[in-house]
Formats: C-alpha cells, structure tokens, sequence
C-alpha cells in the first residue's frame, strides 16, 4: 500500500471522526492500544469534575449523587458492548479479583466436579489465578492442557471450562458459541476473559449461551492505567452463584449495618469493597465514547489494518503468527523475530509504540477508533529502516525494561 492509497482511505473511514476525541501525542504512532488504551480528550474534564466539585465540593452527599449506583451504571453501558443485559454485568475490582470471585462460586455450585479446564499459554495471570481458587475448595484442581487437547480435557469432573476469548499473543480466537456449547453438553460452566476482545470485535455472551465472563477496562476501553474491571453472570445463574468475598457493598443492605451477609439480590452481590470513584470516572468517560459507535465498522476496519501491515510485515521477511482469518483472530498482529525486544524499543525510540512477549513476539494493537491507514504505512517504513540498518543491535536496545 502507497502513502497515497493509506490517505484515501483515511479519508473514507466512517470512523476517522472518533481520532479526534483522543489526545494523541504528536510524532507518536501508537501500536500499543491493545495493552494500553490512549487518553481520550474527555477524561480529563471528567476527572476534575469528580475531584473539584463532586468530591470538593458534594463531599460525601456524592454518594446519594451517582456515585453509589456507578458500578451497575458502568456496567450496563459494557453490556451493549459485549452482548449482555444491563443487569448483567458489573464493574468492580481487577479482572483478577473478579476471575478469582467468579472461578469459586462456579466450583461450589458444580460440586461434586471438581476440575478448572483450560489451556496453557493462557494469559499467565489466569491461570495463576485458576490455581488459588483451586486451593480454595477442597479436591478442586486447575488442568491445563495444549489448545488442540481442550476438547478431549472436557469430560464428567469438568466444573467450568475457563478460556480467554482472544489469546494476548498470537490474538487467536476462540469460537465461544462452539466451545460454550461444548462445555454445557458435558454439563460444564464457560467463563470467558474478554480482555482482548472487548472494544476490539463484535461480541454476543448471551447469543453465545455463555455462562460467566470478565474483562478489563484499561485496553480497547480507554479506561486509563488500572482502570476497574468487570464482571458478567448470566441472570438464569445470578440467584444460584454467591461470592467468596462477602463485601459490604454486595450485602442486601449494607447500610442496616447488620453482622450477619445476606447477599444482595442479582449481580450487585459481586461487589466487595468501596468502589475507587476516581478511577469509576476515568473508565465511564472511556466507555461514554462508544455510545454510538458502529462495532461491524470497528470490525471491517480492523480487517483491513491488519492486511496492510501483514503485507508489510511479509515483505520485510517477519512470520506472522497471527490468524490470516479475521473470524479467528482479534485485533492485534504478532510477527515472530529472534530480536525482537530490542526491534520493540528500536521502534519506540522512532515513535512507533508497540510491545514485545516473551520470547520473541513483536506485537501490534490495531485500535480503529484512532488509527489510521497511513499511520501503518508509516510504521511499516520505519520498522523497514530499522531491519534495514540493523540499528535494533545497538546494545541499549537490549536492555530489558521492568515492563515489556
């Protein structure tokens, strides 16, 4: 693809408008949307509009004010997003608390199952996760198995089948109608991690059949650095689960100041502690800016991102391991490269924000919303130079940072 033909595009792209409502910062070509959404321009305001006024000004009378509804407010704005119904999903905690609560209510509820499946090379927080619940109810265990072993794991002690919708690697994705299915004819749950996928494709937990689901809300969300997570149950299971961390905040009345849990009714049973209303500001102001997205479109540009850096990417002699199939796939591209930690900071230090993962991926968000067509012709010329010159052998560019 020419610089000329990525422009018409650019200029045809029914989403370059969104482009506009994010801070970008200038010379900055920002691959990286995947792992960290960038700043939308209307974060700030909203931030210091909870700071100064709703905190410093309303103090604590905020809380009767919108702050104490704000997690199921957030959470039924992430429903339209992921399929669900409002009263469906929740915002709370991190995804790994979240999959924490989630993975030992769906353990006592199969009693007497007992097994966790899922695969390994799945996100490792995860599986580090599945492996404490585990520990939490006895005879409980989490079996991990190769992808192309899932099915044949999936039998008579399964409990849940746990699986993260697009892998944060290779961006490969599961079929969640298919493989819900497959649990539930062998009488399993399915609990999907939405993390790559939410705000990156199209998604349908309840046309899925799907049980269970967490995800975050600081990547395709654009909900900022830590920004809370959360949680879907399906309502055919919300009077059947109970959270391990009986909070406060998920108690039937939490300001009767009672001794004894009495788990509130429907999803507000999985909060726990105070909601952190700072960070609940920076992620609705991130959410509010999908209102009226059209996601096929996110969908189709995507599609055609990808194509025009694997092109790029194939020219240059960089195996993609990513899925050539847009159905199979999420929206970031990896390419295997012995070097390629230090063609990852090479390219930083251009402009060109990307990521690496162990032990050789270099990997590539591509965010729709903001990214355009010449920005990856762009990318691909300097990734070219860089290859080219071998400048990525420079030794500062091997030096491992603390995040990678």
């Amino acid at each position: 693809m020419t610089r000329d033909e990525a422009r018409a595009l650019d200029a045809a792209d029914p989403l370059r408008a969104y482009r506009d409502r994010f801070a970008l910062p200038a010379g900055v070509i920002y691959l990286d949307g995947n792992s960290l959404g960038p700043l939308p321009r209307a974060t700030a305001p909203a931030l210091a509009d909870m700071a100064e006024r709703q905190w410093g000004e309303r103090l604590i009378r905020s809380w009767n004010e919108g702050w104490i509804d704000a997690p199921q407010r957030i959470g039924g704005k992430i429903a339209a997003l992921i399929g669900a119904e409002p009263d469906e999903v929740i915002v709370a905690d991190s995804t790994s608390v979240n999959l924490f609560k989630l993975l030992v209510a769906a353990l006592r509820h199969a009693a007497p199952r007992t097994t966790i499946v899922s695969e390994t090379g799945n996100f490792p927080t995860d599986l580090h996760i599945a492996e404490g619940a585990a520990g939490c109810v006895p005879g409980a265990r989490l079996n991990a198995v190769a992808r192309v072993d899932l099915a044949r794991a999936i039998d008579g002690d399964t409990a849940l089948l746990m699986l993260t919708h697009v892998h944060y690697k290779t961006a490969e994705r599961f079929d969640m109608a298919a493989w819900t299915t497959r649990a539930h004819d062998a009488g399993a749950l399915a609990l999907w991690d939405l993390s790559h996928s939410v705000g990156a494709i199209p998604l349908d937990l309840n046309g899925a059949g799907a049980d269970l689901a967490i995800g975050c809300g600081y990547k395709y969300l654009n909900g900022g650095p830590g920004a809370p997570a959360f949680l879907f149950v399906s309502r055919r299971l919300q009077e059947q689960l109970a959270s391990p961390l009986s909070g406060w905040m998920g108690h039937a009345a939490p300001f009767a100041f009672g001794d004894a849990y009495s788990p509130a009714p429907g999803i507000k049973r999985w909060l726990a502690g105070t909601p952190s209303m700072l960070a609940m500001a920076g992620l609705e102001a991130g959410i509010d800016l999908w209102r009226d997205v059209d996601q096929q479109q996110v969908a189709t540009k995507s599609a055609a991102l990808f194509d025009a850096l694997a092109a790029i990417g194939a020219n240059l002699g960089l195996e993609c391991v990513s899925p050539a199939d847009p159905s199979a796939r999420g929206s970031h591209i990896s390419f295997r490269h012995p070097q390629a930690y230090a063609l990852c900071q090479a390219l930083i230090a251009r402009g060109v924000i990307g990521d690496f993962r162990d032990p050789d991926i270099l990997r590539f968000g591509l965010t729709p919303l903001y990214l355009g067509f010449e920005d990856v012709v762009r990318a691909g010329a300097i990734l070219g130079e860089i290859l080219g010159d071998g400048s990525y052998a420079d030794p500062a560019f091997a030096t491992r940072n603390a995040v990678t």
